[in-house]
């Protein structure tokens, strides 16, 4: 097999190159950003192991981690807490799913400086849950009417966010106008000439699409940085305003969707899908709960884009404030587990995935279990390894761009 350096600088060759160096610079913040960052790594060294037990053929996300679960404002309007990432989103065994995420709660809770055996609890705590919840065959979702203890705190308050105070941290006034601002340290100028190109595009597609919203101009677009494995890729942030409501503006994330990470190592058959964005967007509205509120694809110079509002609702569970509080870390790792296999039963049944019963079957025998947790555990340590080669390399100078 390459080398660490190899295989990530190939992993990333075909991204923006100055963004990528931020991508880079993400990583070696910490060994969890690292694992974030690296999910090729991930299944490229699942696919040369030893297999996992056989699992379900499930639709899964393809990088669940701890901050992979959000908030978001639905199209009903009510705010939800679900998965929220479908970039690698992907027809494969139930079980890589599993792997990825336990994985994850090992790595992040050494992070958080949190003991081996309550990260080791939790993982069990999220399997035991997982499988109790396919049993019961039937999906379930969590909003602030139903979450309980840390997570219905957490929704109440972002519950209570409202547009204008999203709008404060991202826009500035301008000649009588707002524009997006440049001082936000995520928010890039974009060119004039590709400015012009996706003003009109934006225009077009809110005038064009079922999806955009109605009667609304562009005001303005910059570049926009977020996460950690999408940083490198086009992604642009809109500023929108009403041409019929005084005052009121949308922000539109317009990200380019790449080819999932885990594509080279499933053998098994995927959809034809039109679009690397069609498969992002129809995967996420078969496991998420309650679509999104605005919600949408696009090309734009030869290249597919996923559209989704910017909501002032959207958030993560800060697992640093709540790292010492046990009972709240043991309700979001239930809920979180909750959420996983409600999601794998909620699109059961479409285009090759299992069907209920099967689901069913396979979180009844919890066999499993003891092989996807020792592999996790296993692989933390590989991660690790892997992390501090990555910032020696990363110190000297390896992942620099050459400027030849």
């Amino acid at each position: 097999m390459s080398s660490l350096h190899d295989r990530i600088i190939a992993f990333n060759k075909d991204l923006l190159p100055h963004k990528v160096q931020l991508k880079y610079e993400c990583m070696a913040e910490n060994v969890f950003r690292f694992y974030r960052g690296t999910c090729h790594l991930f299944y490229q060294d699942l696919s040369a192991a030893p297999p996992l037990p056989k699992s379900p053929i499930t639709w899964i996300c393809g990088d669940l981690h701890l901050e992979n679960f959000g908030s978001y404002k639905a199209d009903n309007r009510l705010v939800y807490f679900d998965l929220n990432d479908f970039d690698e989103a992907i027809l494969a065994p139930a079980g890589w799913e599993l792997v990825r995420m336990i994985t994850s709660i090992f790595i992040a809770f050494e992070s958080l400086e949190i003991e081996e055996i309550k990260a080791m609890n939790m993982a069990q705590q999220f399997l035991r849950n997982y499988s109790a919840t396919l049993v019961k065959g039937k999906a379930i979702g969590i909003d602030p009417r139903t979450a309980k203890g840390i997570v219905c705190a957490f929704l109440t308050a972002v519950e209570r966010r409202r547009q204008k105070d999203l709008l404060r941290k991202r826009t500035v006034p301008k000649k009588k106008k707002l524009a997006l601002s440049l001082e936000h340290e995520k928010q890039f100028e974009v060119e004039k000439p590709l400015r012009k190109q996706l003003v009109k595009h934006m225009d077009e597609w809110i005038s064009t699409s079922s999806d955009g919203p109605y009667n609304y101009k562009v005001l303005d677009v910059i570049f926009r940085l977020a996460g950690t494995g999408s940083v490198g890729v086009k992604r642009y942030l809109f500023l929108l305003k009403s041409l019929n409501t005084k005052n009121k503006y949308l922000l539109v994330d317009m990200k380019e969707a790449m080819p999932s990470s885990l594509q080279p190592y499933v053998t098994i058959k995927q959809p034809k899908w039109t679009s690397e964005a069609e498969r992002v967007i129809d995967v996420q509205q078969r496991m998420q709960n309650v679509l999104p509120a605005l919600q949408g694809t696009t090309q734009f110079n030869g290249d597919a884009y996923t559209l989704q509002e910017m909501q002032p609702t959207e958030d993560k569970i800060n697992f640093e404030l709540i790292k010492d509080a046990y009972r709240d870390i043991y309700q979001v790792i239930d809920d979180m587990a909750l959420l996983t296999a409600s999601a794998q039963l909620r699109s059961g049944g479409r285009q090759g995935s299992a069907v209920i019963d099967e689901l069913i079957a396979y979180g009844e025998n919890t066999d499993w279990h003891e092989a996807i947790l020792n592999y996790a555990l296993k692989y933390a340590k590989q991660v690790k390894k892997d992390y501090k080669e990555f910032v020696a390399g990363y110190k000297k100078g390896k992942y620099k761009l050459d400027e030849k």
